[in-house]
């Protein structure tokens, strides 16, 4: 078959789990599949990015952005020009008129779960209008696909009651997590100096949207330190609207007043995430609703012991690996997070679990039955 990869999201500074799903799944592919040939669809900015390391890749530039009136015009005629048998959006906003056959990857319906204004720099009336788009959308996609590949069973089951499908339509194909380096190739010490911290700290690495619950999480921080305990909170993640207005909140409650409990680090590379990882007393995911949640199985792989909300997808991905709290109860979020920071035989166990819970997941795994369902699709078709 001649494939084509909606691979817009590819590049190092894709800084969401579906740009590190992008690159993984590639990187496979190219070393898995010596028989399909690949297309692969990337934007002016990340084009220079990728090289082919398999001379049945070759790729193509897509110049649109995301949900642009160019997507849905330009993108269907050069996946048309390109002859394709199959085509592969890796999230959910296929074109209108994309040529069939396609599936799509969904990673969450969170839109559907949080469908706020609060959540988008719009204003009401353009989110809302922004979001009937979205809705029209992803159904088209959900409805017109061959086939669509969920990351979790509770995604799939979203999918599945959310726009009436056939449980059969829907593959539950997992992520994983990158493996840590043998070495560190930033130090705890450097790390600290760079950004000022000291032990003990926490850390959280995502983005700040609403559902990710980090007011709740930021008071929680500072409820720990007005009662004693001296704790700092890092948040990595890039400098956008999201976390200007946590910012904002963090100066206007006076949380970092007597000192700084509440770390910022903006966009960090690789290297300093798996610094970070490492040298953490604890990761914790308070958020309301993941599709997946790949930084908590990045920070088991690297000894670090989480906390998690029991929430959506958390569980299925983290099973006994993780320590669960109703993240929604500020008190108790403090409470769980102070308690395990006493409790160094909990965190042992905890890190003994979480690299146990990793070996259940791999990039090659999620590669192999993706192609599966590629494979699957040419024989229907050809």
């Amino acid at each position: 078959m001649r494939i084509g990869l909606d691979a817009r999201f590819y590049g190092p500074h894709a800084g969401t789990g579906i740009g590190r799903y992008t690159n993984r799944l590639i990187e496979q592919l190219e070393r898995l599949d010596q028989v399909n040939a690949y297309v692969v669809f990337l934007r002016d900015d990340n084009f220079d990015f990728y090289h082919p390391a398999n001379p049945r890749f070759s790729k193509v530039r897509a110049p649109w952005r995301w949900y642009s009136l160019g997507e849905q015009v330009g993108f269907p005629r050069l996946l048309r020009a390109h002859r394709l048998e199959l085509t592969h959006f890796l999230h959910f906003n296929v074109p209108l008129a994309a040529p069939a056959p396609f599936i799509t990857t969904i990673h969450d319906l969170i839109l559907n779960k949080f469908p706020t204004a609060r959540a988008s720099t719009l204003g009401p009336v353009r989110y809302w209008f922004k979001h009937a788009a979205y809705q029209a959308v992803i159904r088209t996609a959900a409805r017109r696909a061959e086939r669509l590949i969920a990351v979790t069973q509770h995604t799939k089951h979203d999918v599945v009651t959310s726009f009436r499908l056939p449980p059969d339509k829907v593959d539950v194909v997992y992520e994983a997590a990158d493996a840590a380096q043998p070495l560190p190739l930033v130090s705890a010490e450097q790390l600290k100096r760079k950004f000022g911290l000291s032990d003990p700290f926490i850390f959280y690495v995502g983005t700040a949207y609403p559902h990710k619950n980090l007011e709740r999480l930021v008071e929680a921080i500072a409820r720990l330190n007005r009662s004693g305990t001296r704790l700092t909170l890092v948040l990595a993640g890039r400098d956008d609207y999201f976390y200007r207005r946590l910012k904002k909140l963090v100066a206007l409650r006076g949380y970092n007043q007597r000192e700084r409990i509440i770390v910022f680090t903006g966009y960090i590379n690789d290297d300093v995430l798996d610094a970070f990882y490492r040298a953490a007393q604890l990761y914790v995911c308070p958020s309301l609703y993941e599709g997946f949640g790949l930084p908590g199985l990045e920070a088991m792989a690297r000894g670090t012991p989480v906390l998690s909300a029991r929430r959506s997808s958390l569980p299925e991905v983290y099973g006994d690996a993780a320590a669960y709290v109703d993240s929604e109860n500020v008190t108790a979020l403090a409470a769980s997070i102070g308690q395990l920071l006493r409790d160094d035989a909990q965190r042992q166990e905890l890190r003994r679990r979480g690299f146990s819970r990793i070996q259940q997941f791999s990039w090659e795994k999620m590669a192999e039955q993706t192609l599966a369902v590629y494979n699957a699709i040419g024989a229907k078709h050809l």
